[in-house]
């Protein structure tokens, strides 16, 4: 089976793109390290749908160095970097599809490729590989042995499955490892979305009105850095103690309805279905920018945004003007995919770091604990997560207390009181 490209005289560049970010990824090197020696997953097939940028290379040949054989497609039309994905292609073992730019039908095209390569180990960012076997392969199911998820519109989406006992293999949230959504999401996404509305519009944020929908740990991240652009943030949200929070840290909080008037950018990061619809749009200001960078492109209602508009064009490269009836124009980022990947590269490369070991060990971990894995809902041991902060704090040359033994007693321990 060929690789599915757009140029494969593009993997010069994208040779040296890998060989940069991997600088960056220390802790991921030394797993790769010890993978090579050990082998833990020699004789292994490993199906991903990823995003296909320099940092997902490191961690594709860091599961080739540990015996595995590796195919990979996009988790999102938008996302893909053709000359990342020409220089995977070049490597032995490694079967690699999508480009950016690639239609619906291509896209579940290539994660069907990645389906016939008959994976034993699953990668995903989404879920839509777990799902597309699920509803239309459970005869290479039998394959599987187990998988993880990526981010948090996966998990989501997984937990359902199984609430409704619909999960017929074991599935690592790696979303859930305390090194992934407490930095990834945190700091990956507060930084990579601002750099996407960035390169999408080239707007100034200071004194603009920044209206982030979701003030999860994605939300929590865009804020404070919209902030720090001197942006004024409101923040829209359905859960009454992240709305609290959002409150208690210093930002207005409101319904969309009344932030969609006042609102100058906004952007979705909430995992959910139509945050901004139609009604929202017919209200807001001439020139409002509108963004997303929740996994799926359901966030903001695009549909109907296209069928309210009067007239529609490309203006920049991957900025969408709208005219509406009032006369009023606004504009949509990345056809309302994530902004960070549609418009800029994802995320640093030193944050990536800690969420691709995190993937890695979860493969590890599931081959060599397969015989004992239920098919739910699973995540990795406290001590994997541990012992990633503690490769990351290495690699910077960053030291840290230890706990004294008379502090692990007492910690152990109910007697001892005042």
């Amino acid at each position: 089976m060929p690789s599915k490209v757009k140029d494969m005289n593009l993997a010069d560049q994208g040779a040296m793109q890998i060989e940069y970010a991997e600088m960056n990824m220390p802790a991921l090197m030394k797993v790769r390290e010890r993978f090579q020696k050990e082998q833990p997953l020699k004789g292994y097939r490993i199906g991903m749908a990823l995003h296909l940028t320099k940092e997902t290379a490191g961690l594709v040949r860091t599961l080739k160095a540990g015996g595995a054989e590796v195919a990979i497609a996009s988790c999102n039309p938008l996302s893909t970097q053709d000359d990342v994905a020409a220089a995977l292609a070049k490597e032995e073992g490694v079967l690699v599809f999508g480009y950016k730019g690639e239609t619906n039908e291509e896209y579940y095209e290539y994660l069907k490729d990645v389906i016939d390569f008959s994976p034993n180990v699953t990668i995903d960012d989404g879920a839509d590989l777990i799902f597309l076997l699920h509803k239309e392969y459970p005869d290479k199911m039998k394959n599987v042995l187990a998988g993880t998820e990526e981010t948090t519109t996966g998990i989501i989406r997984l937990r359902a499955m199984e609430k409704d006992n619909a999960l017929k293999y074991p599935v690592f949230a790696v979303n859930d490892n305390q090194t992934k959504h407490l930095f990834d999401n945190f700091y990956g996404t507060g930084q990579s979305a601002l750099d996407g509305i960035l390169r999408a519009t080239n707007v100034l944020f200071a004194g603009k009105v920044f209206v982030v929908s979701g003030y999860g740990d994605c939300g929590k991240g865009v804020a404070a850095r919209a902030q720090g652009m001197g942006s004024n943030v409101v923040v829209t949200e359905v859960d009454p103690v992240r709305a609290l929070q959002a409150h208690a840290d210093g930002y207005r909080v409101m319904e969309m309805e009344k932030a969609a008037a006042i609102g100058d950018i906004f952007l979705t990061v909430t995992g959910d279905k139509h945050v901004i619809r139609t009604e929202h749009v017919e209200k807001m200001k001439h020139g409002a920018i509108i963004a997303n960078a929740g996994h799926f492109d359901l966030e903001i209602d695009v549909k109907g945004i296209d069928a309210m508009a009067t007239n529609k064009r490309r203006v920049r490269w991957q900025l969408d003007e709208y005219t509406l009836s009032n006369g009023r124009k606004v504009f949509l980022c990345a056809e309302g995919r994530l902004v960070n990947l549609g418009a800029a590269e994802g995320h640093p490369s030193e944050v990536m770091d800690l969420s691709f070991c995190g993937q890695a060990l979860a493969a590890e971990y599931a081959v060599k604990h397969q015989e004992g894995l239920e098919a739910k809902m699973h995540v990795l041991p406290k001590e994997i997560d541990d012992g990633i902060a503690a490769l990351k704090l290495e690699a910077m040359g960053v030291s840290k207390d230890s706990l004294t033994a008379e502090q692990k007693k007492y910690l152990d321990s109910w007697e001892e009181g005042t």
